[in-house]
């Protein structure tokens, strides 16, 4: 996307960025690609608590978070991550899903749950509203 200045001039659309936490190295590495192919930046973690042990960095414009993962699940990490005042919405992936996980998810504040094996263009169209819906200080 490019933008024009006032004074014609085109200039480069920020880059959004998204944080993928996942245990899985090869999903990581799947996302990864498919986001920046489509020109998100994108940081990835191997679980939760590494998520949680960054500090000073810029915070993400969106995180793509796994349910479950052996140090603490997705929608714990959410809880977490809102009382440390990190607000950007979060998008949650499951290869598990259950017939209660929306629920919990949307009680979390998490608005979209995706599959894994549906990993594609309909997680990039889940960032990208959740990104654009995301309440404006």
């Amino acid at each position: 996307m490019i933008e024009v200045s006032s004074h014609g001039a085109r200039l480069p659309s920020p880059q959004l960025t998204v944080f993928v936490v996942d245990d899985d190295a090869a999903v990581l590495g799947s996302l990864r690609f498919l986001l920046e192919t489509d020109g998100f930046a994108v940081r990835t973690f191997r679980s939760g608590t590494a998520l949680l042990n960054v500090s000073g960095a810029t915070g993400p414009d969106c995180y793509v978070i796994d349910y479950k993962m052996p140090d603490i699940n997705g929608i714990e990490l959410t809880g977490r991550l809102r009382k440390s005042d990190r607000d950007a919405p979060v998008v949650l992936i499951t290869g598990y899903p259950d017939e209660n996980i929306s629920a919990r998810a949307a009680t979390a504040g998490i608005k979209d749950v995706v599959l894994k094996p549906l990993l594609d263009e309909n997680l990039v169209k889940c960032i990208r509203h959740a990104i654009q819906d995301r309440p404006r200080a």
